[in-house]
């Protein structure tokens, strides 16, 4: 099977030893991964700032770009449930509307795919460390199925790997792409609480499927010289592969 990766902007700017890892996981499924070098933002910042053409016209980009009949696998729930969820605003009743539903009825979170249509869920990592799993507020409330299980049925068969659960676990980090410039003084406070939680349990490692929320959450850590790092899940996953 031919499947095309979605790399997010952020991922591809700040972290895309991410998305090597990704290609080695899906690789590892037995299958051909397709990557459009053409494709850039989907969009999601301009939306959520109120530039609907702007957003608009990134969205037809990403409708293009991934004009195949593939399945669309990204690396960031977030951009994958704003593509789910928003682009039926942006293009209802419009020439993209048939499109747009061809593309939300084939694109995927990374670690949903890998263990509910792939049916993998131990690729035979080592990663050794006491680590949580920070669930983000998209996984779980805006995505089209919630996500909270799928990334601890593969973390768990990592060898070496000792994953905890943190209090307060489904609360938001406080980035929420605006929300953490909007409101920063909140957003900080929520971050904190995070990293705490995290802390209190004795890791050296959060990992999620959200590069958004590690992104803010490592900008705390970073700033406050903490002991303690973040990882996407795709990390490690091809960790001693």
């Amino acid at each position: 099977m031919t499947i095309n990766l979605f790399v997010p902007c952020f991922v591809d700017q700040f972290s895309p030893q991410t998305a090597f890892n990704a290609i080695k996981i899906l690789e590892k499924c037995g299958l051909t991964v397709n990557y459009n070098k053409e494709q850039t933002c989907c969009g999601k910042e301009a939306f959520e700032a109120g530039y609907w053409d702007e957003a608009s016209e990134l969205g037809d980009k990403f409708l293009n770009d991934f004009a195949n009949e593939y399945p669309i696998v990204g690396l960031s729930t977030s951009c994958v449930s704003y593509i789910q969820n928003n682009f039926e605003t942006l293009f209802y009743n419009s020439g993209s509307h048939l499109q747009y539903k061809d593309v939300k009825s084939r694109i995927y979170e990374f670690t949903d795919f890998v263990v509910n249509m792939m049916n993998i869920t131990n690729f035979g990592s080592t990663f050794v460390g006491r680590a949580v799993y920070h669930d983000s507020c998209h996984a779980l409330r805006k995505y089209k199925t919630c996500i909270k299980e799928e990334p601890r049925i593969l973390l768990s068969n990592v060898n070496g790997l000792e994953l905890v659960e943190m209090e307060d676990s489904e609360e938001c980090c406080g980035f929420g792409g605006l929300f953490s410039l909007k409101n920063s003084a909140i957003s900080s406070a929520m971050v904190e609480n995070k990293v705490r939680n995290a802390l209190e349990k004795g890791v050296s490692h959060i990992i999620s499927s959200d590069c958004t929320c590690l992104m803010n959450i490592n900008a705390y850590i970073r700033r406050h010289n903490l002991p303690i790092s973040v990882s996407h899940i795709a990390d490690i996953l091809a960790c001693g592969l």
